[in-house]
Formats: structure tokens, sequence, C-alpha cells
């Protein structure tokens, strides 16, 4: 259930995401690396669904925090509009994020209830997940200046989907990874949703 990265993903991770700000203009020209990055990053995020939900069991709390998912969505919205983010297509990124993350959530509920619950203290929400998720939100919203160019691109769900594929390659996912990382890259494009690979 954990979406563990394998030896040496992190390291890929790191190149992707150098590679992903390089200063030069997406465009739909074929060049997938805006695509992967996103890609990437979304799976950076959510590795840290775990433990956002090991210290929601822990404290009791439920998986929705809807102040919470509401200020952060107003606060995307702000970033994105700074940095030339259409600030619709940015909300919507990241309430997926928020609902990919919750799918991760409550699968780890599920089988905490089921089985049994995770031993050991969890890290503190505050001081250690919350900064981590403040700094994948900053280079996502940078991310999505450089996909936004080809949100519109016919090929652009098939090519979402290629580079989903090349980075479970490096990355191992049980079956709600997988389902939750679709969720987390819906609209990416346009027409939204994740298109087969051809």
């Amino acid at each position: 259930m954990k979406l563990s990265l394998r030896a040496g993903a992190i390291a890929a991770l790191a190149c992707i995401v150098c590679a992903g700000f390089a200063p030069r203009q997406a465009a739909a020209d074929g060049d997938d690396t805006p695509l992967t990055n996103i890609v990437a990053l979304a799976s950076q995020r959510l590795e840290l669904a775990e433990p956002v939900a090991r210290w929601k069991w822990a404290n009791h709390k439920p998986i929705t925090d809807a102040p919470r998912e509401a200020a952060l969505l107003a606060d995307v919205e702000k970033s994105a509009s700074a940095a030339g983010v259409d600030p619709a297509f940015a909300r919507a990124f990241f309430q997926d994020q928020i609902d990919a993350s919750k799918q991760v959530q409550n699968a780890l509920f599920d089988a905490w209830q089921k089985t049994r619950p995770p031993e050991g203290a969890p890290p503190d929400l505050a001081t250690s997940t919350r900064p981590q998720l403040d700094r994948i939100t900053q280079s996502m919203i940078a991310g999505l200046a450089r996909v936004q160019g080809m949100r519109d691109a016919p090929d652009c769900p098939s090519r979402v989907a290629r580079s989903i594929a090349n980075w479970k390659a490096l990355t191992r996912y049980g079956a709600t990874g997988s389902s939750a990382l679709a969720t987390a890259l819906g609209h990416v494009c346009s027409t939204g949703g994740v298109g087969a690979v051809g």
C-alpha cells in the first residue's frame, strides 16, 4: 500500500525536477520533460499521504479538513496568478491533489481498521509534514507554468499517460497508488483525464 520509491528513484526525481525547471519555455513540441516533472511531483506529494494519515489516525482526526482545504486552494490561486498560471487551472489541479491524497488516506484507514494500526509515533504534521507539502506546492506551481502551454494539445492526455508509465517504471505502485496518481493528474490536460498510451 505504501508508495515507496525504489532505490535510485529519488535521484531520478531530483534530475527530473532540475530538468523541469530549466530556463526554457515549454511548448507542445514533443518534449515531455515538463509533464514528467509534474508526474514526479504528484508522486512525491502522494508519498506524504501516509504520514498525514498516520498523524490523523493517532490524533483521532477526520481525513477531510474542509477549512484547511479551502485555505490551500485560495492560497494556490493567489500564488498561481503571481506566477503567470491560470488560477482556475491551478485550483482544479490542486483539488485533484487533495482528492488523491484523501484517496490514499482512506485506503490506509480502511486497512488499519481491518488489520492493525500503524506502530510508532507519526511525524509531527505541523513541523515536519506540512512544511514538505508547502515546498512541493511551490514546485508544483512552477511546474504548472511549464505545462500550461501543453494543455490544449490533442495528444496531451496520451503524453501524460506515457509520462506516468515512465515514472512507474522507476517506482512501485499498488492498485491504490496507481489510481491515486491518475486522480492527481486528472486536470493537467484541458480535456481532463489521462489518456491511454498509444
